[in-house]
């Protein structure tokens, strides 16, 4: 972005209203109000909202959180209809939980508003479509938010593995391992089919990072262990790519304490290797031949990169090419090729 068009987006700032305001509203909301590119004029839950500008920290299995001061004249609804008819309102993001989205998303794209949607997109890839199709002849963009593209340490992967940085990509692996989350009542997130358990709304993330850095994978073989409503909260999968690397990630909400993520690839040259526990050393790169040397991860994390990246495309009327509603609708298409692996056993073509 050029300095003219910095200075025209910043003395015009994106209207944004943020429907949902649990965990990831107000992950969101806090990456808004640290962004110039960016006015939230908005909030809308149907329980949790402002009072006098200040909204309340939100509490889980996390310490926490500091209160957001949101100023006087920000508008609070409680109904989706009264927001999406307010015509101060340009960028609706969605963050409420995902058996919401498809009806919530489709109202905001026909009501003229640019969607960005927590992932994943929809429960099913069924409900995904009529998103997309709805996206079609609608005037404002839809962009899925997955934030894994736009992670320090881990989108720089792309042009590494692209121009083969290192040599060819012989083995990838990828694991995010975490408690129950606690954001939300145990009760909704353990609450089965509807959410997905571990498997949508965890381990997605790297299945939409796997198809980012490799394409679809010709099929899938997972396993599992299932929880309440036999919904899958712990699963591994083998993402076959024929003459490919072979990769697998793992996707866990059975870890006694905390969250961790990581990833391992081995290259022709070099074996690249995150791993959040080390935090400042996360990433690291190990040549042939050389000692292993620590690169550093700064910027933005994954979610104010990915809503700085809406922020300019709106500010520029220009489509989300990073991540698309296309890829939302992959991810979950290989997610349900996983789920049927895991209950049958058996390999899933895609």
């Amino acid at each position: 972005m050029n300095a003219n068009m910095a200075d025209a987006i910043s003395s015009k700032p994106v209207n944004v209203a943020v429907v949902g305001l649990g965990f990831m509203g107000v992950t969101h909301l806090r990456a808004y109000l640290a962004n110039p590119l960016a006015r939230v004029v908005a909030v809308c839950d149907a329980v949790r909202v402002p009072v006098n500008g200040v909204l309340t920290g939100v509490s889980g299995n996390i310490k926490k959180s500091d209160d957001i001061h949101l100023g006087a004249g920000v508008k609070v609804f409680r109904q989706l209809a009264e927001l999406l008819a307010d015509p101060d309102v340009q960028l609706v993001d969605i963050c409420t939980p995902t058996p919401l989205h498809p009806e919530q998303a489709i109202a905001a794209l026909k009501s003229g508003k640019h969607v960005l949607c927590e992932k994943p997109l929809a429960r099913t890839s069924a409900a995904a479509r009529e998103i997309l199709q709805a996206a079609k002849s609608a005037p404002g963009f839809l962009m899925p938010a997955m934030c894994m593209r736009f992670w320090p340490g881990w989108s720089w992967l792309k042009p590494v593995v692209a121009e083969q940085t290192y040599g060819k990509i012989l083995a990838a692996n990828f694991r995010r391992v975490s408690q129950m989350p606690g954001w939300s009542s145990q009760g909704t997130y353990a609450g089965g089919l509807d959410l997905g358990g571990a498997l949508f709304d965890l381990h997605i993330h790297d299945t939409d990072f796997v198809n980012f850095l490799f394409g679809k994978p010709a099929s899938v073989f997972s396993s599992g262990v299932t929880g309440v409503n036999h919904s899958i909260n712990h699963v591994v999968t083998q993402y076959h790519f024929p003459n490919g690397p072979a990769v697998h990630a793992e996707g866990s909400w059975l870890l006694a304490q905390g969250f961790n993520m990581a990833y391992t690839l081995h290259c022709e040259r070099a074996t690249l290797d995150f791993d959040l526990a080390r935090g400042a050393d996360a990433l690291r790169v190990t040549e042939f031949g050389q000692s292993p040397r620590t690169m550093p991860c700064a910027g933005l994390d994954g979610y104010g990169a990915e809503i700085n990246y809406v922020l300019e495309c709106v500010a520029n009327g220009r489509p989300p090419q990073v991540v698309t509603g296309q890829d939302g609708l992959i991810a979950l298409e290989i997610c349900e090729a996983e789920e049927k692996s895991v209950r049958t056993s058996q390999p899933v073509k895609l």
